[in-house]
């Protein structure tokens, strides 16, 4: 008896660790699905409170391994590899005297302790809300693979930084950090303790001439050698106006030396309506490789994974398929006249990453918060030929990423409203109202939905077609990320700390 008993605890413990894994970029993997397969995880866990220094009473806490304090704001989602934890912040809550005042962070933890290893601190473009909003920080999720790390700063640059800092010294061939660190006017040092050691980077104003609108937004895709990143590239203050439209929308840089490439070819730059923030996707399908880029003019576009020289000499990367993502009536009215872009009638770009699964893309759109609400629509698209499966416009505006698994796709809108339908159908199931806004997306895990709105409930919501029970745990303030799990934790930014849950 004893020994049937050990052979099925080794059994369960066996079965309990199959799929605890990093979660080392921005939806897990290429497919950006915000799935998790872990099982064995612990929704029972109380985030404990505050003293008077914003630190956390561990006393008070249940079920959380660690806490670290970020900035005052955290959109920046966390990634998860090869032993740290990585999440983007500003620098509010300064972690090196030496560096202070408005600039983006992103912030390297140990995995199992929490501590901070290193930080990268970047000065902020000087632009002003225009083209780097103060105090936002960093809104890009790390790419992790092996000792490299990669990430798109709030300067419009890509950076490639070596994950253990400079614990094995300066790595090269970029050797300016001291100089990196110093925004104009100060006299700030490298802090080799705390500084990041950059590999490489490559200013995506500087090389292309893209024009960032507002914030740079985009977490690095990489296949093979190739790192895949959107520029941000957009429209200016007056919302009408493109001072870039021959720039790319993104671009593929070689991984190992930062070098171009190629360009996004589609011309999606000239019909911006905001910024170029969606994250890149990819998959092969029917033995072909596709990458799916979320439009800034509102397309959705497909791309075979190869690059053609146009009349120019240009490496670019041309679409093989576009779909307006967008109602006829959403861009000109019943007289045929172009609806105004930022009203709650009109037009939307995808914010949110396209999600590949089954050979098919799932992708919404929407806008910029600051623009409030307006008129939406989930779209389900054949991934090789670019066929519109089925649409779905009871939907706002969103800035969400969708989940799909086993069959039932969930998207939250910014008006605070969760749908499940039906992933082949498009039929709805259910909605659940949470009666607060919505910047993060959803995450599927053991059974669950998780997501964070901006009254800082953690939304626990059970998976499934029927109406779920929903529980909600306070993180005491606002969760603009999204919720991830690696290696059997939860992970929950707030604006202001980073929470690791679990046992």
């Amino acid at each position: 008896m004893n020994s049937l008993h050990h052979l099925f605890l080794t059994a369960l413990f066996l079965s309990s660790n199959v799929f605890a894994a990093d979660w080392p970029t921005w939806g897990g993997d290429a497919t950006r699905n915000m799935v998790s397969l872990e099982t064995g995880l612990d929704f029972d866990f109380e985030p404990g409170e505050m003293n008077d220094d914003e630190s956390v009473k561990m006393e008070t806490t249940k079920n959380i391994k660690w806490v670290a304090k970020l900035g005052s704001q955290a959109y920046g989602n966390v990634t998860i590899a090869n032993g740290r934890v990585f999440a983007g912040t500003n620098n509010e809550s300064p972690r090196d005297d030496g560096k202070k005042g408005d600039r983006g962070v992103v912030m390297c933890f140990n995995e199992k302790s929490g501590d901070l290893e290193w930080q990268l601190v970047i000065p902020k473009l000087g632009a002003g809300k225009v083209s780097d909003w103060e105090y936002i920080g960093v809104c890009s999720s790390p790419a992790i693979e092996g000792n490299r790390v990669y990430v798109v700063t709030n300067k419009c640059e890509v950076v490639c930084l070596d994950i253990e800092g400079f614990k094995n010294g300066n790595d090269g061939p970029f050797m300016d950090e001291v100089n990196y660190v110093k925004p104009k006017g100060t006299q700030d040092k490298l802090n080799e303790k705390f500084d990041a050691d950059i590999i490489w980077m490559y200013d995506m104003r500087d090389q292309l001439g893209v024009f960032p609108h507002n914030v740079t937004s985009s977490s690095p895709l990489i296949i093979g050698d190739t790192i895949f990143v959107a520029t941000s590239n957009g429209v200016d203050w007056s919302h009408t106006n493109i001072p870039s439209p021959l720039s790319p929308s993104w671009v593929a840089l070689d991984k190992n030396s930062g070098e171009l490439i190629g360009e996004d070819g589609s011309g999606a730059s000239a019909g911006a309506l905001h910024a170029a923030w969606s994250s890149l996707t990819y998959g092969k399908i029917k033995g072909e490789e596709i990458l799916i880029w979320g439009g800034t003019d509102g397309y959705c576009y497909g791309y075979l994974n190869k690059t053609q020289k146009d009349e120019d000499g240009y490496d670019l990367f041309q679409p093989k398929w576009k779909v307006d993502c967008n109602e006829l009536s959403y861009r000109k009215d019943k007289e045929g006249k172009k609806i105004p872009y930022a009203t709650p009638p009109g037009p939307s770009e995808l914010i949110g990453t396209p999600v590949l699964y089954e050979d098919k893309v799932y992708c919404a759109i929407g806008q910029d918060p600051e623009h409030g609400d307006g008129v939406g629509r989930l779209s389900c698209i054949d991934a090789s030929s670019g066929k519109v499966l089925w649409k779905y416009t009871d939907v706002g505006r969103t800035i969400s990423t969708a989940s799909v698994h086993e069959g039932l796709v969930y998207i939250a809108e910014y008006a605070g409203i969760i749908h499940c339908l039906d992933a082949e159908t498009g039929k709805l199931y259910w909605t659940h109202d949470s009666f607060s806004r919505i910047w993060g997306s959803t995450l599927v895990a053991d059974d669950k939905v998780l997501l964070g709105n901006e009254d800082g409930d953690l939304l626990i919501i059970d998976h499934g077609k029927e109406k779920p029970k929903v529980k909600t745990v306070n993180m005491g303030a606002p969760v603009y990320s999204s919720p991830v799990v690696a290696n059997k934790t939860l992970y929950v930014a707030t604006q202001t700390h980073l929470y690791a849950i679990g046992k």
